[in-house]
């Protein structure tokens, strides 16, 4: 690895909240810390946050004590229907993006990202369930699955959060640290199914998650909605 080894270790103030998606938190955390990264769980209270498969997570800072200054601010997805309107969230969100070396999320945490005005005139992707929706407020949708833009870094949904984890490693530090960090996680895909996008899962299998998805899209639609009308 060619980074110093006497220099500051870099920082990551990754926000955690009620309902966010578990795997799209900790794979990249995994990435962050297998490279020597500082890593901050960042949430509004020191209470615990329950993510929705019913884990719980133990903020290691609050809005008040993060950093002023961190190299990566990171936003995970979830549900986020009420991040969208929720000041405190937003505020600290655009506070901190304003000097972070990059300003990144995974899944549906672009649409908080944009709704705290990070992502004014930047690409960003999301799961692809929801690029519509991050489409409704302004911004420009990709459909990588790890989209750079400047230094908006962006993962779409959840298992991206992996690759989104080295490819902003290898920017941050240096390739070899990344590839490092892979070996560390033993990660080298090889899944037994090819299902793993709509446009290569059984038409049946898209359905059916769309109409799982159906409730909580509404709730979201509807904050994309309010941001929508703030906005104009």
């Amino acid at each position: 690895m060619t980074e110093n080894p006497g220099a500051p270790a870099r920082t990551a103030a990754m926000l955690v909240f009620d309902g966010m998606t578990l795997l799209d938190l900790v794979g990249p955390q995994a990435v962050f810390t297998a490279a020597g990264m500082q890593v901050s769980l960042v949430g509004a209270t020191p209470d615990p946050v329950r993510c929705d498969s019913g884990a719980r997570i133990e903020p290691t800072a609050t809005f008040a004590d993060c950093p002023a200054e961190v190299d990566v601010l990171f936003v995970p997805g979830g549900d986020v229907s009420a991040l969208l309107s929720d000041a405190a969230v937003l505020e600290f969100l655009a506070d901190r993006g304003r000097t972070a070396g990059y300003v990144t999320s995974v899944c549906t945490g672009s649409m908080v990202l944009a709704a705290a005005g990070l992502l004014d005139g930047h690409r960003a992707a999301t799961h692809w369930a929801t690029r519509e929706l991050l489409a409704g407020l302004g911004v420009e949708v990709s459909a990588e699955r790890v989209c750079e833009d400047g230094n908006r870094i962006t993962g779409g949904g959840v298992t991206a959060g992996i690759d989104f984890g080295l490819t902003l490693v290898a920017r941050l530090l240096d390739a070899e640290t990344a590839e490092f960090a892979q070996l560390v996680l033993e990660y080298d895909p090889a899944p037994p199914f090819d299902a793993g996008t709509p446009q290569r899962a059984r038409p049946e299998q898209v359905a059916r998650l769309r109409d799982a998805l159906t409730g909580q899209g509404s709730a979201l639609a509807a904050a994309v909605e309010r941001v929508g009308r703030r906005a104009g």
